[in-house]
């Protein structure tokens, strides 16, 4: 080598050619110590007989994580080759990485700065989302109108989103699109749920019905009816009871401070008619009802809305009866915490039980 090419020689370079081979194993994991970091390379201490230098596919993600790297930091790294053609360790920084995306989501949030996610498919959740390796979802309800009718539009789509929850622990991450589109900032959202009194009636916009309640919005704040808040009778198919986009009157139950979620009711709004059940339906009346389904364990028999008894099975004498059939009871046992009528087929005389 001429005088020449001596001094144009990179000092790292030069350097890592007087460092003589180590004994590192291939797969062990070391602390390892920053010694240079750029985009065109980053070399770690490994000890007193080698230096590591990261591997070229993860060097092409270095640049996401320069502001958060320093010279001098130690960092725990994986020996991928102990020594290459070029006679230098190549190790990985894989577990920093997934790490490192976390810190990364977590000072997004608490900043309210926008990310970019790549978008896959839309599922039970909402849509599927990526990020560097993340795993994450937007709910349904933190899509803007443009997708909330048709999610399926943003698979494979680069999106900007902001990040709702990052919990490295659960391996859950939330964010919203509609967050970033809007420009809503999270400090707006507090002030507008901290003015929402529980207890009180709202209009609410509905966003989307699913099979355990409706998604709604409540001056700008995300809520849920939870399919036992539809009404005082039992629901099956919440889409029975409420459209999307549809403004309905709701009764605030319950506001969530971490999450800014509200709890809501449509069955609230109407009088519980199981508050004075047994004035009702006192025992020594013979009552009519409908029957309404039939279980394997016997017949239930809707008096009004939200009020249904059974007829166990081994209180029917053997009887069919027929779904929609019009019949006469009478009131065996009330259990009002719990919402249960028993109740007894008329006999050519009164039961025992009545007399």
């Amino acid at each position: 080598m001429s005088e020449d090419d001596k001094k144009n020689q990179h000092p790292m370079a030069t350097l890592l050619k007087k460092i003589p081979q180590s004994q590192i194993r291939k797969n062990q994991e070391i602390e390892a110590k920053i010694v240079s970091l750029s985009k065109k390379g980053v070399y770690f201490d490994l000890g007193s007989k080698a230096y590591g230098v990261l591997g070229r596919e993860e060097l092409q993600e270095i640049s996401t994580y320069l502001p958060y790297l320093k010279k001098g930091d130690k960092i725990m790294v994986k020996i991928i080759t102990p020594e290459a053609k070029d006679g230098n360790p190549v190790v990985s920084l894989k577990k920093f990485f997934y790490k490192g995306k976390w810190e990364i989501l977590k000072q997004k949030k608490e900043k309210e700065e926008e990310i970019e996610v790549v978008c896959g498919d839309y599922g039970k959740g909402g849509v599927f989302v990526d990020f560097m390796g993340i795993r994450g979802v937007i709910p349904k309800i933190q899509l803007t109108e443009e997708y909330l009718n048709n999610p399926n539009k943003l698979a494979g789509q680069k999106i900007k989103v902001k990040v709702l929850e990052a919990d490295e622990k659960k391996n859950r991450l939330v964010v919203s699109q509609k967050a970033a589109a809007l420009k809503i900032s999270q400090e707006e959202l507090k002030k507008r749920f901290d003015k929402i009194i529980e207890g009180k009636k709202y209009q609410a916009k509905v966003l989307g019905v699913s099979e355990f309640g409706a998604f709604c919005e409540v001056d700008g704040i995300e809520g849920l009816i939870h399919i036992s808040e539809l009404s005082w009778e039992k629901v099956t198919n919440p889409s029975l009871y409420l459209k999307p986009n549809e403004i309905v009157e709701v009764m605030v139950v319950e506001k969530n401070p971490q999450t800014l979620k509200l709890n809501l009711s449509l069955k609230r709004l109407t009088p519980d008619p199981w508050e004075k059940i047994e004035e009702k339906y006192p025992k020594d009346k013979e009552i009519e009802g409908e029957v309404v389904r039939k279980e394997k364990y016997g017949y239930f028999v809707r008096f009004e809305s939200g009020v249904e008894g059974l007829i166990h099975s081994s209180k029917t004498n053997k009887k069919e009866l027929k779904i929609g059939e019009k019949i006469k009871v009478y009131i065996e046992k009330i259990n009002k915490k719990n919402r249960r009528i028993s109740l007894l087929l008329p006999q050519k005389e009164k039961p025992v039980t009545y007399r």
